[in-house]
């Protein structure tokens, strides 16, 4: 009996394969952090476009972070606001949670990624929810498969992860202030191990991006992106910086090389803040 061209590949060759093309795509992008501070969670990323955004708004107490394809990651940022709209809408905000959108996507990904009819996404996400105490905020942590991991004090993914939370886990303090949260953060981001490193990196103000969920802000709605002139008030005086080398990703494998979005109707699409459901008179 024929096999077929190419002969036969067993499922767990297929599954393996499938991975490794998912994983090699989202390490060429570069890192994204997420982490616990006094008053709610951080999200730092490297990132030198100014329109094409990594981490952005769902709803009220919901972030939205990711790394990997531009153009896969924005479908599935969009769907996330539409979902929590229409949720919010028909039932109550209070109905719209992070567990709940971070269920959604896994189910998502998880199906794409068992799919033989298209190739896995090439993204990870980060889906925060902060509540009215420290110990009530959420981060999840979402691979390309589905898996959902439910991270506390920090996390990291995308580009050399490992050696970003290993610097993480040296200089995290539970319950640190913003300023210097975001301190250990950045310098996270620009820290470089192993013999051929030359020292740590100082990014420039305007290759970082940089947005929270503040549980202090008196608006419903608790997101708040940060300008270069707050983070230079924050950051202070951190040295000469040191821009990047030439990025690795390939093309369209992060925000640094724009892909046009496939599908969706445009909300968002120019790096805004995402559409949300209208406020309680």
């Amino acid at each position: 009996m024929s096999m077929g061209f190419g002969g036969y590949v067993s499922p767990e060759q297929l599954m393996k394969d499938r991975a490794d093309f998912a994983r090699k795509g989202i390490s060429r992008g570069r890192s994204v952090v997420g982490l616990q501070y006094a008053d709610g969670l951080l999200f730092v990323s490297e990132n030198p476009s100014a329109a094409l955004h990594k981490v952005s708004e769902i709803y009220d107490r919901i972030a939205f972070a990711a790394v990997g394809r531009y153009n896969e990651f924005e479908n599935l940022r969009i769907a996330g606001v539409r979902l929590a709209d229409m949720r919010g809408y028909a039932y109550d905000r209070r109905d719209v949670t992070g567990r709940g959108l971070a269920n959604a996507y896994a189910q998502t990904l998880g199906t794409i990624f068992s799919s033989g009819a298209e190739k896995p996404y090439e993204v990870e996400l980060f889906v925060g929810e902060i509540g009215d105490a420290p110990a009530d905020d959420q981060l999840y942590r979402l691979t390309y498969d589905g898996q959902v991991a439910d991270e506390h004090g920090f996390a990291v993914m995308g580009g050399d992860a490992d050696t970003v939370a290993t610097y993480l886990r040296e200089h995290f303090a539970e319950g640190a202030g913003l300023a210097d949260a975001l301190r250990v953060a950045v310098a996270a981001l620009g820290h470089t191990d192993g013999p051929q490193a030359d020292g740590d990196r100082v990014i420039p103000i305007d290759d970082l991006e940089v947005a929270v969920l503040d549980r202090t802000r008196p608006q419903q709605r608790k997101f708040s992106r940060f300008s270069p002139a707050r983070l230079t008030a924050l950051l202070g005086d951190r040295g000469p910086a040191e821009h990047a080398p030439e990025p690795r990703e390939a093309p369209g494998a992060a925000p640094d090389v724009p892909a046009p979005p496939s599908g969706g109707t445009g909300d968002g699409r120019d790096g805004g803040e995402p559409p949300v459901a209208p406020p309680l008179d």
